[in-house]
């Protein structure tokens, strides 16, 4: 993809050296047309943050077309004479900036908005965008779907990374995380699932709307609107999380087990990790045969089928490692999935299954020319990459080499200080591996120079662990 252009101008009747004099080349009033990802140049935008979507949605199950209104709450951060939103597909029917129509034109996935006036530095502004059409899902560089993906009685709706500017309009990178409100309607029968609480649910005419809100700190790929015929379940665990499970019938036999177990995990989780970071949490099981793959969807992941027990664990501790603590780049996604896959392991360890430590000799074992090798996960090289074994597996291998070396109490400290340090924000790998050597008091350059950015097999960890980190 092509990165994008910035423009400076300098006033052609300036003399060259009083202009270099005077710093002619002046910040450009044109947002970017992409945060700056190296994996995905185009997504997200520069030049404004929004700080809450108010998104309006009616979908047809039958014809598969929706109907919407986002309204965003921004600020710009830079004067800005146009700016993007990254949008996909679905036809824009009118767009306004405050209360006056604003110019616009599409190129690519690049909604590009032409105000009627300059948005100064620091102002704050809204950008009102209606639109229809038949929502379809993007294919990312490994293959797989993500976004608004249709199923036989509505939608499963996962964006992770690129998918949620099929259904709304964003700024859509993690660096730019905002607060949510969603309102659906869908046919009677159907049942809408976005992120955070219900607030309300309310059926006339043959059609049911609910409203849903997420106060904490969202990035878009996170957000989820999944329609279809669910069993639903409500409850408040002991320590106050209103829990909303939708569960579609032909998978509520195979769920039931495992979902009976999520205040047990929440509760787990909580006491390695801290406190859980939002006020609502739950699942969302679909029976979605075509997607292959479950996502974290902030506060409510939602699971192509049943899942099993380890995969609830792994989606519910990206709470807190990859929602809470959100991406500052594609680049470092294994603070997200290497954190979870090791939650999987330290939750087998200490629930009857097999040690971290066994887990870790399996995967070692396996030979240099093995797809586990294939990469460092600090380094995966694409898009294509980030969701890859080594991304997983050899990160979490990475954090397993590093309870080795500072010891379990050590390693719990580190674990609960990037997520209280990072809470709603953003962290990068650098970030994490300076917290590590503060808190264990070691120099461990070497050890993530190894384990995180040097491509092959790396040589065995030394150091000790105990068998539990309870």
């Amino acid at each position: 993809m092509p990165k994008a252009v910035r423009r400076t101008f300098v006033l052609v009747t300036t003399p060259l050296a009083l202009a270099a004099l005077l710093g002619a080349a002046a910040p450009s009033p044109t947002g970017s047309s992409g945060a700056g990802d190296p994996y995905f140049p185009l997504a997200g935008n520069g030049g404004y943050h929004v700080g809450h979507y108010d998104l309006t949605l009616r979908y047809d199950t039958g014809s598969g077309c929706l109907d919407g209104r986002a309204v965003l709450t921004a600020r710009a951060t830079q004067r800005l004479t146009r700016f993007d939103l990254d949008f996909k597909g679905l036809t824009v029917t009118g767009l306004t900036v405050g209360h006056t129509k604003a110019g616009f034109r599409r190129d690519g996935q690049e909604l590009v908005v032409t105000p009627q006036r300059a948005l100064r530095k620091g102002e704050r502004f809204t950008i009102t965008v209606t639109y229809k059409g038949k929502p379809a899902p993007v294919t990312d560089p490994d293959g797989s779907l993500d976004g608004w993906i249709p199923t036989d009685d509505g939608a499963f709706v996962a964006g992770e990374p690129q998918g949620a500017m099929t259904w709304f309009p964003a700024n859509n990178h993690p660096t730019d995380k905002s607060s949510y409100d969603f309102t659906i309607t869908v046919p009677q029968g159907r049942t809408a699932v976005a992120n955070g609480v219900l607030l309300s649910r309310r059926t006339t005419h043959g059609k049911t709307t609910f409203r849903w809100r997420q106060s904490e700190p969202m990035a878009a790929y996170l957000a989820t609107a999944t329609v279809g015929k669910f069993k639903v379940e409500q409850f408040t665990t002991r320590n106050g999380i209103r829990v909303y499970n939708a569960v579609d019938p032909r998978e509520a036999a195979a769920a039931a087990p495992v979902l009976k177990k999520l205040p047990s995990v929440l509760e787990w989780e909580s006491k390695l990790f801290g406190p859980y970071p939002f006020r609502a949490a739950g699942s969302i099981v679909d029976h979605a045969p075509n997607v292959g793959y479950a996502l974290e969807t902030q506060s409510r992941p939602v699971y192509d089928s049943a899942p099993d027990l380890s995969t609830l664990v792994h989606e519910s501790a990206h709470q807190w490692f990859g929602d809470s603590v959100s991406l500052t780049s594609w680049k470092d996604i294994w603070l997200n999935e290497g954190f979870a896959t090791y939650a999987e392991w330290l939750y087998a360890e200490q629930h009857g299954g097999d040690s971290a430590q066994k887990t870790f000799d399996e995967l070692y074992a396996k030979p240099a020319s093995d797809g586990l090798w294939e990469f460092p996960p600090a380094n995966p090289g694409s898009g294509a990459n980030i969701f890859g074994t080594p991304v997983y597996n050899r990160g979490a291998m990475t954090l397993h080499a590093l309870r080795k070396a500072v010891g379990d109490r050590a390693f719990l400290l580190i674990l609960r200080a990037w997520a209280s340090g990072h809470r709603y924000g953003h962290g990068t790998t650098a970030q994490f591996e300076r917290l590590a050597e503060q808190v264990s008091g070691r120099d461990l350059d070497g050890l993530f120079r190894t384990w995180l950015d040097t491509p092959g097999k790396p040589n065995r960890p030394q150091g000790r662990t105990s068998s539990s980190t309870s």
